[in-house]
């Protein structure tokens, strides 16, 4: 693939949806182009803002808390994943209000309180808060939530 080629296609990509320079890095080295063009290539992306981390941040943060029930720890571990800079991410995740995090991890847990089977209110705590920490949650927001969970009657 020549220069001119994978620029096209990149600025393509670009334009239909956000993409972190870690995503663009990884298509063109996949596609075997040296590291000169790829600095290139890369340099006329961001100077043109195609790709804007901190932009790409903002939007990644607010799509995995909102639609797939991410805590900041897991969220902080798929942008690491992406080589996004913690100095782009670290800012953007201190600016999501506990709050937020609590309003999305209450719903997971109370459908999640009702599917599980336990012995004891202690069992299904600890279950509860393992499936909360593999969604990325502190414990401390896990603790709020379960605590306002284990006043509901059950079902």
């Amino acid at each position: 693939m020549t220069e001119e080629q994978a620029l096209c296609k990149l600025t393509a990509l670009c334009s239909q949806a956000e993409y972190c320079q870690g995503d663009m890095l990884r298509k063109m080295e996949q596609w075997g182009l040296d590291e000169g063009t790829q600095q290139r290539i890369m340099d006329y992306l961001l100077r043109e803002g195609y790709v804007d981390d901190s932009r790409y941040c903002r939007c990644f943060v607010e799509d995995k808390i909102k639609y797939n029930g991410w805590g900041r720890r897991k969220i902080e571990q798929a942008l690491y994943a992406k080589r996004v800079d913690r100095s782009v991410y670290g800012p953007v995740l201190d600016d999501v209000a506990d709050e937020q995090y609590v309003e999305v991890l209450r719903p997971l847990l109370a459908q999640k309180w009702r599917g599980i089977t336990a012995r004891n209110d202690y069992e299904r705590s600890m279950k509860l808060i393992r499936f909360a920490m593999g969604r990325g949650y502190s414990y401390d927001i896990i603790k709020q939530s379960i605590d306002h969970l284990t006043e509901l009657p059950d079902d």
